[in-house]
């Protein structure tokens, strides 16, 4: 395997929709770690034309099928919410590494399952919790480690987008809360994701999470269905370093401000913005310290933009950074994050801002650790 590609299956490759085929399918046609050598979807005659037009080998309609084929050391599991915990645990029994798309599970419950047996199988994994890997994160991060702003007092999110509140019948399906796709668990979990990567874990939260608005309309139906996703979500707590922070995460009817993040400390100031979401688009890095009149760019090392040449900017660029520290496990042995564990901590966190909100409380943070393999 040292000296090998990965043999690497996807689940859920529909070259006609689907995040697969606008991130996941273009950021590995450049990744020489990877051949993918298989692709799942529901149907034959989608299989069939998606590896056709990518060039790969081996399409599969069952899934089952394809876990069982032995040029295939591992998978990646690209498709609804709903659908990641019995195909991911269906690839972990198979003995393959595996790397699922954001939220893990539907629940808290589902996640802790597949982390648990991945840790049994002896398997590398890892989540799609691709902001993490945004250059302007991990300077960030980095800047933050060498005391830029030196202590850390307080951090502020927001991420405003405009939502969809008309819908084809086949996507109202989020309308569901207990599905798993809402703004609390994919928009929210990502972008709360980069700021913990940054300054550290939650140790306890009081929230307001809310459905502002409580009905989509079909457009190829003409009916209005009921929604109880929340669409706004609100929390201020208390950090693991002392640190008090604020996040506003909602999807709105129109204009969104999209996604700015501000750090400061006892010795500066940084802030990271985007005008859309923080785990897809360019973000701009600012700051300042002491006496410094006004925020100023801050740049970005190339090291830390790395990736082959061919790999397109936008979605496919942070994904195709995950499938770097995903190969970078697989062929060091290393835990690399964000793996299974890291998704169970963010789920944790979810379930305690939904706790918040339903209690009317403030809500301890069960910190969650995963061992490396």
């Amino acid at each position: 395997m040292a000296q090998e590609k990965i043999r690497l299956g996807i689940i859920g490759a529909n070259m006609h929709y689907g995040w697969g085929s606008r991130a996941h399918l273009p950021a590995l046609a450049h990744l020489p770690d990877y051949e993918v050598v298989a692709v799942c979807t529901a149907h034959r005659e989608t299989a069939e034309e998606t590896a056709k037009q990518y060039g790969v080998p081996l399409p599969f309609h069952d899934h089952q099928e394809m876990l069982r084929h032995p040029d295939i050391d591992a998978v990646a599991v690209v498709v609804r919410v709903p659908l990641h915990y019995r195909l991911t645990m269906d690839a972990l029994r198979a003995g393959k590494h595996v790397l699922t798309e954001w939220p893990l599970g539907a629940n808290l419950h589902e996640a802790q399952e597949m982390a648990d047996l991945a840790r049994a199988k002896g398997v590398h994994t890892m989540v799609g919790l691709q902001g993490r890997f945004a250059p302007a994160f991990l300077r960030l991060k980095e800047l933050i480690d060498e005391g830029y702003v030196g202590e850390v007092l307080s951090c502020h999110l927001t991420q405003i987008r405009p939502g969809v509140l008309n819908r084809t019948s086949g996507r109202t399906w989020q309308r569901d809360r207990a599905l798993g796709a809402t703004t609390l668990t994919i928009p929210f979990g990502h972008a709360v994701d980069c700021m913990c990567m940054c300054v550290g874990e939650f140790i306890a939260v009081s929230a307001v999470v809310s459905t502002q608005v409580p009905q989509w309309h079909e457009t190829d139906t003409d009916r209005m269905v009921d929604v109880s996703a929340p669409d706004t979500i609100l929390v201020s707590g208390r950090l693991a370093s002392g640190a008090v922070a604020s996040v506003q995460v909602a999807s709105v009817p129109w204009h969104g401000s999209g996604m700015k993040l501000e750090i400061y400390g006892r010795e500066g100031t940084l802030v990271a913005s985007t005008g859309m979401s923080a785990q897809i688009d360019p973000v701009r890095l600012e700051g300042a310290r002491g006496s410094d009149r006004a925020l100023q760019e801050l740049p970005i090392p190339e090291r830390l933009s790395s990736v082959p040449a061919g790999v397109p900017p936008g979605e496919p660029f942070n994904v195709a950074r995950v499938y770097q520290g995903f190969a970078e496990a697989i062929r060091t042995g290393r835990r690399v994050e964000p793996d299974f564990a890291t998704a169970v901590r963010r789920h944790t966190l979810v379930d305690a801002v939904q706790a918040a909100s339903d209690q009317g409380r403030r809500v301890s943070v069960t910190l969650q650790e995963g061992p490396a393999i």
